[in-house]
């Protein structure tokens, strides 16, 4: 089992964010955090004690969790620790203005093994223009400091597609990123979704496929290795564990405002108002998946990814399009498993198969 822990709050709303983040509710944290732990000691004990299962990755996301001082997740990992298994993965998130070498190291100590930074882009101008409180700079230090500290896994995010991106200044970004102790690396094309700055504004987005293929092209020249649409690692051991539990469907406790969690075969859904979670930390909407639906997103998610699809999830009329697919040398089937040549074609291919 998975564990995501959700901090809602943000120094700064980027122009591009839909995720469930506020940033004028800063006096509502230490509430907030006690909501947290509330919710973290009832969910571990009704989901992973009683049934005696372990929880195998924690990943802190947000929002912004260096928003949260230091010591405000000490009894948070007091709390999960004793479900760990041993050698669990911990990630947070931390974005480079906030992310204190002081922060950093007191993570480190509680345990935490792997550091995300939302550092989108290295070039001033753009990281203004996506409404980004962080400069070139910040996100340099924060990199170097957590590798000076002995994290196992830094990733760094970059945004690519933004108005103005070109082959060249994209490269300009990797770069400095390939210069740096990083160890994975996130490449996102930019998405315009409704409730952001940008939703009326879809000038400000490049659809260009042929970008996409020269950047996954040039990364993984560089030494990275794709193994999912938008993720990249110098290592296999350097892969994120915890989004590979997502994509094997595993179950997942979600906790904290807006974070969906999915136990027997239904996804549930705290409510996102921080005042209302405060409130009550257990008002939830469930919803049960249907077995035909838990098919539909394996295949989908194997797809985006290097994990594959287990042939066995197939019907015979899906699997005569599965040879289709072999023929046109889009797939790939190995010790009965289908694996997608092209990440960027996951979505098509799947909804080819099942269509």
């Amino acid at each position: 089992m998975l564990l995501y822990i959700h901090i809602p709050f943000c120094d700064s709303k980027c122009f591009y964010c839909a995720f469930n983040s506020y940033t004028d509710k800063f006096h509502l944290k230490q509430e907030y955090m006690k909501a947290l732990k509330l919710q973290l000691k009832t969910e571990l004990n009704n989901y992973v004690k009683k049934h005696n299962k372990q929880i195998e990755t924690v990943f802190i996301g947000g929002g912004t969790p260096s928003c949260i001082k230091h010591h405000e997740y000490k009894e948070v990992f007091e709390i999960f620790k004793p479900y760990l298994i041993e050698g669990a993965e911990i990630t947070t998130e931390a974005n480079p203005n906030s992310a204190s070498y002081e922060w950093l190291e007191n993570m480190y100590n509680y345990g935490v093994t792997r550091v995300s930074f939302g550092v989108q882009s290295f070039n001033n101008d753009k990281l203004k223009f996506l409404g980004r409180s962080h400069n070139n700079k910040s996100a340099l230090k924060a990199i170097q400091n957590a590798n000076s500290i002995g994290f196992n896994g830094i990733n760094c995010d970059i945004i690519y597609g933004v108005q103005g991106d070109t082959l060249e200044s994209m490269k300009e970004d990797f770069k400095q990123a390939f210069e740096l102790p990083i160890t994975h690396l996130s490449a996102y094309s930019l998405t315009i979704e409704e409730g952001t700055k940008f939703f009326d504004r879809s000038s400000v987005k490049i659809d260009d496929e042929e970008l996409s293929y020269e950047i996954f092209d040039y990364i993984n020249e560089h030494g990275f290795k794709q193994y999912e649409i938008s993720n990249f690692a110098k290592e296999k051991k350097y892969e994120s564990k915890h989004n590979y539990g997502y994509w094997e469907h595993k179950e997942y406790l979600g906790i904290g405002a807006g974070a969906v969690g999915y136990v027997d075969n239904q996804r549930y859904y705290p409510i996102k108002s921080i005042e209302e979670y405060i409130k009550n930390p257990f008002n939830m909407e469930y919803e049960p998946i249907s077995q035909e639906d838990i098919k539909t997103e394996k295949i989908l998610l194997g797809f985006r990814c290097s994990n594959g699809v287990e042939l066995s999830l197939f019907t015979q009329d899906e699997l005569e399009k599965v040879e289709h697919l072999v023929q046109e040398d889009k797939v790939l089937i190995q010790n009965n498993r289908i694996y997608n040549k092209n990440f960027l074609l996951s979505d098509e291919l799947a909804l080819y198969i099942l269509g």
